[in-house]
This record gives C-alpha cells, sequence and structure tokens, in this order.
C-alpha cells in the first residue's frame, strides 16, 4: 500500500490551479498550502496523500520517463471531469476518456501536468 505519493513542480502557482482543478472531480482537496510544497487528499482523510514539490535539492523538477501517478474515480463521469478540467487549466492530453483492454470496465484518462507529470484518472466500474 503506498502511503503517499511525491511529484516535482518549478512552477507552483500553475501546479496550485492545475491541481485544485483537477482532482476536484476525483474527491480531492488541497489540504497544505507552503512555499515549497502543495498537498491534496480526502477531505475525509486526516492524511494529505499527493505532494506537489519544488525538489528539495533546488534543482529543476524532471519527469520519469515511464513513470505516472494513477489515481481512483468513483465514476466515468468524474474521469470525464477530471481529463475535461486538466486539461482547462494547464494541462496536454496523453489520452481521451474511455475504456482500455486492461479489463472490461477499466475506462481511464490520461494527462500531463503543467511541469509534465503523467496522471491518469481511472475507474474501475461498470456504469449504473
Amino acid at each position: 500500500m503506498l502511503l503517499y505519493i511525491t511529484l516535482g513542480s518549478n512552477d507552483l502557482s500553475k501546479a496550485k490551479i492545475f491541481y485544485d482543478a483537477a482532482l476536484a472531480p476525483l474527491g480531492m482537496v488541497r489540504r497544505v498550502t507552503e512555499d515549497v510544497e502543495i498537498g491534496y487528499g480526502a477531505p475525509t482523510d486526516s492524511r494529505t496523500r499527493l505532494w506537489v514539490v519544488t525538489p528539495y535539492d533546488e534543482k529543476p523538477a524532471t519527469t520519469g520517463n515511464g513513470s505516472m501517478v494513477a489515481l481512483e474515480a468513483e465514476s466515468r463521469a468524474k474521469v470525464d471531469a477530471f481529463y475535461e478540467a486538466a486539461l482547462a487549466n494547464g494541462g496536454t492530453d496523453e489520452g481521451k476518456p474511455g475504456l482500455r483492454p486492461y479489463h472490461a470496465d477499466f475506462y481511464a484518462a490520461y494527462v500531463r501536468d503543467p511541469d509534465g507529470n503523467k496522471i491518469s484518472a481511472v475507474c474501475e466500474t461498470a456504469p449504473v
């Protein structure tokens, strides 16, 4: 089980706009705002699970080739809303919402944040 995930950013002000909007449909809220980091989690969880930070070593943040964070979505509509909010707030398309071949109900969308980190929202349940 993962405890938390950290992503690097070279511009936290842009990252804040992107993540505030993109994570809202997934039920995540900004819980921490500092000069060098912002953190997100569920409003009902006391833990911050996703951190976006200025790298501690003060070198530029870079993306990991082959790295991606996949976030759970409660419905396909929330995957769609994540994707639209991400693109409207500085993100770029890496895969429109839709079914993927991993199993019959794997519905996902893929974006890159303003720093190039790849983020996905996934719903694994059949529509009701």
